[in-house]
């Protein structure tokens, strides 16, 4: 314990994972990240984030904060999902260096030193390109669609073999933690600060045991967030589309009236109305939505909530 009066020492390294569903593996993960970090420095803290985990992971991480003194714990009083958990990690950092990995044991401790010695080439943000990724076929038909749209809408590459997993120089940390908005996706946040970059080739393993927290509907809210956060061409589409539908019914009353005129309508019948309305009417509900989607999300930046709610926490305040 340091002495009363004296702030703790600024480790150079911290490590922080966000913790879900990780009861089992919370114990090997502790192992292999200080077997992993110690050929590098002997300064260093490890932050597991409990985001109200259902299952045991906090009284694991009560009990590994008692055997080490370098593990500190971070208690949420909800889930509020991955990435503001890890920004609750990245608060609480005070490493020169932080590493951000997951703790599903897919991102293996043993590639922090590579990604350390390639920061010490000049690089402030070194991020983990997976290599042969080893998801299921559902899982990896989910990412490509998922990242083929996000760079569609916001009109930048995107590459669906990088995640968290990376290595963060602390000004690129505290740039990152400037940025309070509400939809939060760490990888597309750490490009937009911009800063000396650089990945590298990983082996990305198998979950080490029981099944991802991420289930479908996680997943589809986590793309919408940060479509409608980094992107306003959904609207600009929705423009598009009027205007090619627009000048589509202006084609069809020429087309009409020509017919009209040659006699070849006899009948006027009443399906097409009905058909036009309930088209247009859909079209309208579409655009209204996409529209009320943004609404939504400026009206959940303007009442400014906290990104996250402690419940239990280390003495050491956070940064931000």
């Amino acid at each position: 314990m340091p002495p009363i009066g004296h702030d703790p020492p600024v480790p150079h390294l911290s490590i922080v994972s966000p913790v879900y569903r990780a009861e089992a593996m919370l114990v090997e993960l502790v192992e292999r990240i200080v077997a992993s970090v110690q050929p590098i420095t002997e300064s260093f803290e490890i932050i597991l984030v409990d985001d109200r985990s259902p299952d045991n992971s906090w009284p694991v991480i009560e009990q590994l904060m008692r055997q080490d003194h370098r593990v500190r714990g971070v208690r949420l009083s909800r889930n509020f999902g991955q990435h503001r958990a890890i920004t609750a990690g990245l608060d609480y950092s005070r490493g020169e260096w932080v590493v951000v990995l997951d703790c599903d044991l897919q991102d293996r401790p043993e590639e922090i030193p590579t990604l350390y010695s390639q920061a010490q080439q000049g690089y402030e943000l070194v991020l983990a390109r997976r290599h042969q990724r080893q998801d299921s076929w559902v899982q990896k038909a989910l990412s490509r669609l998922f990242y083929a749209t996000l760079a569609y809408l916001t009109d930048t590459p995107q590459d669906r073999t990088l995640a968290n997993f990376g290595l963060y120089h602390r000004k690129v940390v505290d740039a990152i933690g400037q940025m309070r908005e509400s939809a939060r996706y760490l990888p597309t946040m750490a490009r937009w600060v911009g800063f000396r970059a650089a990945t590298v080739n990983v082996i990305h393993a198998e979950r080490a045991s029981g099944a991802t927290g991420y289930s479908f509907r996680k997943r589809l809210h986590l793309a919408l967030d940060v479509m409608l956060a980094y992107s306003d061409k959904p609207l600009r589409l929705t423009v598009q589309l009027g205007l090619l539908i627009s000048s589509t019914a202006f084609l069809a009353v020429l087309y009409k009236l020509v017919r009209y005129w040659l006699g070849q309508i006899t009948v006027l019948g009443y399906a097409s109305l009905i058909i036009s309305i309930w088209f247009f009417s859909g079209l309208l509900l579409s655009v209204l939505g996409i529209v009320g989607l943004y609404v939504g999300k400026t009206f959940d930046g303007v009442k400014n909530r906290p990104l996250y709610i402690v419940d239990e926490a280390p003495a050491t305040p956070p940064r931000a």
